[in-house]
């Protein structure tokens, strides 16, 4: 594991939001002072904007000059209620999207524009103007939980713990009934085939397929609740990254419906040294997740704890000694002052990135904003 310095320095701006673009190349940063752009490896400023306001969303598309931000912070630069997709090429907003609540996410694809409020989801074609195309209703979402694949969008239903899948190609809408708590996370594979969800219960994550809904794993963290920060799944869709506040990093072994149990080359995703020399992740154990408890795990009637699927790898990282972001049904009770503009109001921590099949960046953001690497 390499740490490095925070990205932003006490003297300096204080980051609101972080978030990869679409193959994780970059991230952008949300500031009460503007926003900028990073290079994830290496981990370098790539340009910075000043707007002397917050911002609270930055979401790029790709490599391209466009950006979609929402204003945050103590003085935002734009309502919050407002998406600006912004042409950094020519320094001006190009398309301007009003809502009546504010704005938790923005997705970005070159032909659709997914905005999620509280318990909204609407889906725009990537136009001038923009063409809305629908909406629908969700539970109480914060987080502004949504991903946007290459097939399908995925987002949460309208019953706590269901999330829905809208075919991008025609609309056509499939229900799953992932959980009973509230949705935590979720996050779809880069071939648009599995879906990955936790709830707020963050012991288990549950893995679906996409083209039937069918649950083909359930993968368990741990036994203690926890927050889920954030859940990725490699290039390749043979692993699955989680993070979460007990500052340990998960690697899990996928299953994929389109290879049966794991893909062929997910044994070769393993082991050695990056050309940099970053240590890899330790193994949990010698033997393989599944055998995690050894012959408890054989035992019938034993509680599942003890057959279930746990991570073959685990690695502490870092998240400061800011005050976390709590499960969405405290997020509106919480007595602690929030932060404004941004998903859950509290600065992002533990987001995952894969730059590739073996390696991977972890960022949070704050006034303890950090980036680290690891390697498979």
């Amino acid at each position: 594991m390499n740490t490095r310095q925070a990205i932003d320095y006490s003297s300096g701006p204080v980051s609101l939001s972080v978030a990869f673009n679409q193959d994780n190349s970059c991230f952008s940063v949300g500031l009460d002072s503007g926003f900028c752009v990073f290079n994830v490896e290496p981990c370098e400023l790539k340009k910075s904007r000043d707007f002397n306001a917050g911002i609270g969303i930055v979401e790029m598309l790709g490599r391209q000059n466009y950006l979609a931000l929402v204003g945050g912070g103590k003085q935002p630069r734009f309502p919050q209620n407002k998406v600006i997709i912004w042409d950094d090429a020519k320094q001006k907003a190009a398309i301007t999207l009003e809502f009546r609540t504010q704005v938790n996410r923005v997705r970005l694809s070159r032909t659709r524009i997914v905005v999620a409020l509280r318990n909204t989801i609407h889906i725009y074609a990537f136009s001038s103007p923009p063409e809305k195309l629908s909406v629908f209703e969700t539970a109480d979402n914060p987080l502004g939980l949504c991903c946007l694949g290459p097939n399908v969008i995925a987002f949460p239903g309208r019953t706590p713990g269901q999330v829905q899948l809208v075919e991008i190609s025609n609309g056509n809408v499939s229900i799953i009934p992932a959980h009973t708590a509230s949705l935590r996370a979720l996050e779809l594979s880069p071939d648009g085939e599995v879906l990955a969800t936790a709830s707020e219960t963050g012991t288990l994550v549950r893995i679906f397929s996409t083209a039937n809904c069918a649950r083909i794993a359930e993968l368990r963290r741990g036994v203690d609740p926890a927050i889920i920060f954030s859940l990725a799944i490699s290039p390749s869709n043979n692993l699955l990254a989680v993070t979460s506040d007990k500052s340990t990093l998960h690697i899990f072994d996928l299953p994929h419906p389109l290879y049966g149990t794991v893909p062929p080359n997910a044994d070769s995703s393993r082991g050695g040294r990056s050309s940099a020399g970053s240590p890899t992740l330790p193994s949990s154990n010698e033997e393989s997740s599944m055998q995690k408890w050894g012959i408890l795990g054989k035992i019938p009637l034993l509680p599942r704890v003890f057959s279930d699927t746990y991570s073959f790898a685990t690695a502490h990282f870092e998240i400061g000694e800011e005050p976390l972001a709590r499960p969405s049904s405290a997020v509106s009770n919480s007595a602690n002052a929030i932060t404004t503009g941004m998903p859950g109001g509290r600065p992002p921590k533990g987001l995952i990135g894969w730059t590739g099949d073996q390696t991977l960046v972890v960022i949070g953001a704050g006034q303890d904003a950090r980036w680290e690497r690891f390697v498979v």
